[in-house]
């Protein structure tokens, strides 16, 4: 995807329209159109086993929202088989997070677990048809026998077992009577298979595990692919949307389905995409290891693409929605540049939220000619462009104020229009300011800045540009802060997870002597606001006792500097 931002509007215009046009709507129109379906019913089936990320959240949009667009429903199913890394924990920040992005699924609340005894049926029922065996193979012995992409695998010496022996031995293995991993229940379909899911997959193994739902009560637990689609066809499931890493696995969904005889209308398997952003990764299993290893604080790091992250970082779900409609479905895999989430982020909260203004590494600026003691009191709109929205606040005009350390410099480099000394520059809605002193402290840099102050500028123009238009805040009466600049946490677009290479030293910085204007100090925890040409703000904690507010970057502003200029 080019990083040219100038075909922005017609790529997400094609976006748009290719998610109203895509492939899977038009599966569903033909399917409903025939008469197979009478209605859409998909779900959406996490696994308890890590947080909800933003990958996941283009699946809830996309089942959820076409359960919305025809009137059907879509069921949250979590399917819990596998109790070694499940947790309830997870069980309810999936819950909280897709109700977090919009969605609702009403009563329609589903766990694998609830279906253990039906799928235990059947396998029972697959072994009595000669389409299921116990093998006693190790997973090193397994492995031999599969086979190869070019060559085909081998039968199990246990394949041929008579059918009642098979179940005697299954119904041992509910029983407990064997260790983990002595034996397991197969598939019997086809080891010379093109298609390595075909040949012979496990359908149950033995672990001896405490599951979060079940207890002890079993020691056999179904394989994902095994109880995924039963679980589909119990629920009257019609479209199961997976991800294209799926698409082999279909035959098999449609095999044991077929197997069964079961009743039609089947579940029609659909594959699509995933999600691949880039700037983070995408695998819950190194998602996990950044928590343990203490790279992140927790699941809900804010540099972290979870969704429990986003949501502390102060990104909107309606961005999320945003985001995952303007990137649409497709078949084929492509990696997604981080600045079309952001700009989504940016697009959701521009029209939203309140301006304002704040210094994140203070410099001290004396007006020289301001009288001691004077406070003016000037009404700024917060929003600039629709002044009688939301009204006026007011700002405190002082002797003593500060601005942005950056926006000053004692050398000014080439293309640096902002304040040096006797240069002049214009203070966000109010006065224009000259430098005419410089105080600095022991290491040589600036502490303190003496300048005096004017309605209009009074020294020669520099070039034809105008001064440049700082933003500032009174220093007696800011609101002291604690803002949290957070970056990508990879140095790389492409993070292959190699942690200790690709890790970002700086994917967070901090600015404990943040400054604010006066009127923050009404701010609730939950607001956003814009810091002028700073970015967007998210207060994550009110101030309590000896604790500063504490702000968090959503998101930067990227044309920030230009449409400064422009006031």
């Amino acid at each position: 995807m080019c990083r040219n931002f100038q075909g922005i509007h017609v790529f997400f215009k094609n976006m748009s329209e290719e998610r109203i046009n895509n492939f899977i709507r038009a599966f569903v129109d033909e399917d409903l159109a025939s008469g197979r379906y009478s209605q859409v019913v998909t779900r959406f089936p996490p696994e308890p086993n890590g947080y909800l990320h933003i990958g996941h959240a283009k699946s809830v949009c996309l089942n959820f929202g076409l359960a919305r667009d025809y009137g059907g429903h879509c069921n949250l199913r979590f399917d819990d088989t596998n109790p070694v890394k499940e947790d309830v924990e997870y069980v309810g920040s999936i819950q909280e997070d897709v109700r977090w992005l919009g969605f609702d699924w009403g009563d329609r609340s589903y766990y694998a677990s609830d279906y253990f005894e039906k799928l235990y049926e059947c396998a029972e029922e697959l072994i009595k048809r000669g389409h299921a065996y116990v093998c006693e193979l190790s997973p090193e012995k397994v492995r031999e026998y599969r086979g190869t992409l070019t060559e085909p695998g081998r039968d199990s010496p246990y394949r041929d077992r008579p059918m009642e022996e098979n179940l005697e031995l299954f119904r041992k293995m509910r029983a407990g009577e064997f260790r983990e991993g002595e034996k397991f229940l197969r598939a019997k379909i086809d080891m010379a298979s093109p298609n390595l899911n075909m040949r012979d997959p496990a359908l149950f193994r033995i672990r001896r595990a405490t599951h979060h739902r079940t207890g002890d009560q079993w020691l056999i637990y179904p394989m994902y692919d095994y109880a995924h689609c039963i679980s589909d066809a119990i629920e009257g499931v019609t479209f199961s949307i997976c991800t294209m890493e799926f698409e082999d696995h279909r035959p098999l969904y449609d095999w044991v389905l077929e197997k069964l005889d079961w009743p039609e209308p089947r579940p029609r398997q659909i594959e699509f995409a995933r999600l691949n952003l880039e700037g983070t990764l995408m695998s819950k299993r190194k998602l996990l290891q950044l928590v343990k290893d203490k790279y992140v604080d927790g699941w809900d790091d804010p540099r972290l693409p979870t969704l429990a992250a986003l949501r502390r970082r102060g990104v909107p779900p309606e961005a999320i929605r945003l985001f995952c409609d303007r990137i649409g479905v497709a078949k084929k895999d492509s990696w997604i540049e981080l600045e079309w989430l952001e700009k989504a982020i940016r697009d959701d909260l521009n029209p939203k939220v309140k301006r304002a203004m704040a210094v994140l590494d203070p410099l001290k600026v004396v007006l020289k000619d301001w009288p001691q003691g004077e406070v003016e009191t000037i009404m700024a709109p917060y929003f600039p462009d629709e002044p009688e929205r939301m009204g006026y606040r007011e700002l405190k005009m002082t002797k003593e104020i500060y601005i942005e350390r950056e926006d000053f410099s004692l050398d000014p480099p080439p293309g640096f229009f902002r304040l040096a000394p006797g240069r002049e520059a214009r203070l966000r809605w109010s006065r224009y300011v000259r430098c005419e002193e410089a105080k600095l402290g022991p290491d040589g840099e600036p502490v303190e800045l003496i300048c005096s102050h004017s309605l209009e500028p009074q020294g020669p123009a520099q070039g034809k540009r105008r001064p440049a238009i700082l933003h500032w805040v009174p220093a007696g009466l800011s609101v002291p802060a604690l803002a949290r600049l957070y970056d990508r946490l990879f140095s790389t677009a492409r993070p292959t997870g190699d942690l200790e290479k690709e890790i970002n030293p700086k994917s967070l910085v901090e600015r404990p002597n943040c400054r604010l204007e006066p009127a923050l100090a009404a701010a609730q925890a939950g607001e956003t606001f814009q810091f002028e040409r700073l970015g967007y703000f998210h207060l994550e904690k009110a101030a309590t006792g000896s604790t500063p507010l504490i702000f968090n970057r959503v998101v930067s502003l990227k044309d920030s500097w230009a449409k400064a200029q422009k006031k």
